[in-house]
């Protein structure tokens, strides 16, 4: 049953592919919108995704029709479930902490894809710092060569490619956690190397999600932006009031 359930495919087009990657993208995809909309049940949903597309990105072990080995992909999604692990915990502690309110009327079931008012959402985004961008520039050009060398020696399919969306991803992982608006501007960097890599190793379902992401992820960047410029009028308005008294 299980073999069954992995090599479960969809033929298009005379080419077969796995139901798994297509499901697991479009958790991947409700993960994105709920980091977007800030709600903390896009870590667990990101994570059902992760579990799947890492038995994708390992076809040679798995044995998917492209039998095709992507260690920066399958690793990513390994790294994936940790730091979501950690946003999750993250999210959850910001909106248990005393400063933060529920109103009244907010349905405790809401989905991840509906509006939640703008005071339960669990983190407000905000520009790192001048040390953290340095941080991580020089995490993103560390990470890349330095995992290249290891994809190479592993085998792995388009190394430099794969090293750089291993390690961007990480970043904006990490980015969006901590609730930095730059995260989505790192994704677009992921997106602009992973669409040809996956394109040219035949996950195309993957491929065409990473195109959807492009899109989707300038649409999350200006949301938090507008989120993040509100607050901060908000904030100067409010101190204005303080000092008028």
């Amino acid at each position: 049953m299980w073999e069954t359930l992995l090599g479960a495919t969809l033929t298009i087009g005379g080419y077969p592919i796995l139901w798994r990657e297509i499901v697991g993208n479009l958790f991947g995809l409700a993960s994105a919108i709920g980091g977007m909309r800030r709600v903390v049940w896009a870590w667990p949903v990101g994570i059902i995704g992760n579990i799947l597309l890492f038995t994708v990105f390992l076809g040679g072990v798995f044995h998917t029709p492209q039998n095709l080995d992507l260690y920066g992909q399958a690793g990513r999604q390994v790294m994936f479930l940790a730091v979501s692990v950690y946003g999750w915990i993250q999210w959850r502690r910001a909106k248990r902490s005393p400063t933060f309110t529920e109103p009244a009327d907010t349905d405790p079931n809401r989905s991840i894809v509906s509006e939640p008012h703008e005071d339960s959402a669990a983190v407000q985004p905000h520009w790192a710092t001048a040390r953290q961008r340095i941080a991580m520039v020089v995490v993103a050009i560390v990470g890349t060569v330095g995992f290249s060398f290891i994809f190479q020696a592993l085998g792995s399919w388009g190394p430099w490619a794969d090293a750089w969306i291993f390690t961007g991803s990480m970043l904006a992982t990490f980015g969006m956690a901590r609730g930095w608006t730059e995260f989505w501007l790192i994704w677009i960097a992921v997106d602009v190397f992973g669409v040809p890599l996956l394109v040219s190793a035949g996950y195309y379902p993957s491929a065409m999600l990473y195109l959807v992401y492009g899109s989707f992820v300038l649409w999350g960047f200006f949301v938090w932006l507008r989120v993040q410029r509100h607050d901060n009028a908000s904030d100067q308005g409010d101190r204005s009031s303080a000092r008028s008294r």
